[in-house]
């Protein structure tokens, strides 16, 4: 349990936010949404094939072009499948 500024208890912590960087044509891509929805993850899905400002944020963010590039708060992942998505959620205890 965590306080809140006021010094109020908090039940529950603050929900991450969980972007996905995506192209519509990439498969991995289409792989990581169906993984993330098909488990109740709520993310944004940012397609920097459209958005040339999101790629080069993706690009800062991650240090790396490939997609997809998932953000959990501070933490990155980039250019992965679902299983090394799977075992980057569990590590860093993020849940739907």
């Amino acid at each position: 349990m965590s306080l809140t500024p006021l010094g109020c208890a908090r039940l529950f912590p603050l929900r991450m936010e969980l972007k996905l960087y995506s192209r519509e044509w990439c498969s991995w891509c289409i792989d990581a949404k169906e993984y993330l929805e098909s488990r109740g993850y709520k993310f944004t899905e940012i397609n920097v094939g459209n958005d040339r400002q999101a790629y080069e944020e993706m690009k800062e963010l991650s240090d790396q072009t490939y997609v997809p590039t998932f953000v959990a708060g501070d933490k990155v992942l980039a250019n992965f499948d679902t299983d090394q998505l799977e075992k980057f959620l569990s590590e860093n205890q993020i849940t739907p």
